[in-house]
């Protein structure tokens, strides 16, 4: 998909950029595949907010995703590709050959009539899945599991990919985008081929409205509260805060690494991201 730039007839259209959805092809979503959310506004169970400056936002459904790949051995037929306004992927209403019906993440290069197939035993094209053991070397794979039957969880977003990097005692290294290379179980299953949508990060929203639309609510900086509500409020005048930049709860922000040391998965971590 490509971007359109808006003329700038008004303020908001100014630095308003879109994406042109050449690739879309069908505009209702499938009935069947789709399910009500409640919106939490980033409120917890208690009710208390543990997420900030989300709230609002255009009414959704959500579309029901195939990401433990229950089709295996079973040719699917892509029928159309849609707008998912949960994601910044595309997806793909697959019909299978007993006639069930799934939604996927749409890799780039798939179409309307592309036939798919999960298992075991499928050729190394784009749209197939199967375990990392049978995919070559160098191969482009997305929507990984990390955990064998527990479903894709990694390299799900719009031109995401992982590369496999090599193979060893059951296990594959996987190359991501931020650098890191990690292992994952043989036995896991991929698709082959990048997501596709690559221009959603060329996407600029133009005007704060947008922001609200996605559910995305503003928020203030730290140095315009006061020292009661922030640790780098307060001063005479404009300051910078007058220490390092700190959460609301004086955690720094910066250059603070907060992963576990005793993480099940750290051993996992060939070599750390950038």
């Amino acid at each position: 998909m490509g971007i359109k730039k808006c003329k700038p007839f008004t303020d908001g259209s100014r630095f308003h950029e879109k994406l042109t959805y050449e690739d879309i092809t069908k505009t209702k979503p499938e009935k069947s595949l789709v399910m009500y959310i409640k919106k939490t506004g980033g409120r917890n169970f208690y009710g208390r907010i543990t997420c900030r400056g989300k709230g609002g936002g255009h009414k959704r459904l959500y579309r029901i995703i195939d990401f433990n790949y229950s089709k295996k051995g079973t040719n699917g037929l892509v029928e159309a590709i849609e707008y998912d306004p949960n994601r910044s992927a595309n997806i793909a209403l697959v019909k299978y050959d007993d006639g069930e019906k799934k939604y996927l993440i749409a890799p780039q290069g798939i179409k309307p009539g592309s036939v798919i197939q999960s298992g075991p035993e499928v050729k190394i094209e784009i749209g197939n899945s199967t375990e990392l053991r049978n995919i070559p070397l160098g191969t482009a794979v997305s929507c990984i599991e990390l955990n064998p039957g527990r479903g894709a969880q990694i390299a799900r977003s719009a031109g995401m990919e992982g590369i496999v990097a090599a193979k060893d005692a059951g296990n594959v290294h996987l190359r991501m985008p931020s650098g890191e290379i990690r292992l994952v179980k043989d036995n896991c299953y991929a698709t082959i081929g990048k997501v596709g949508n690559l221009d959603h990060e060329k996407v600029s929203l133009g005007k704060a409205g947008r922001s609200r639309y996605l559910g995305i609510r503003p928020k203030s900086r730290a140095v315009a509260k006061n020292p009661v509500d922030h640790p780098m409020g307060g001063g005479e005048g404009k300051s910078s805060g007058g220490r390092h930049p700190t959460t609301p709860w004086g955690k720094i922000t910066k250059g603070l690494k907060t992963r576990k040391q005793k993480k099940s998965s750290t051993f996992k971590i060939i070599k750390r991201r950038k």
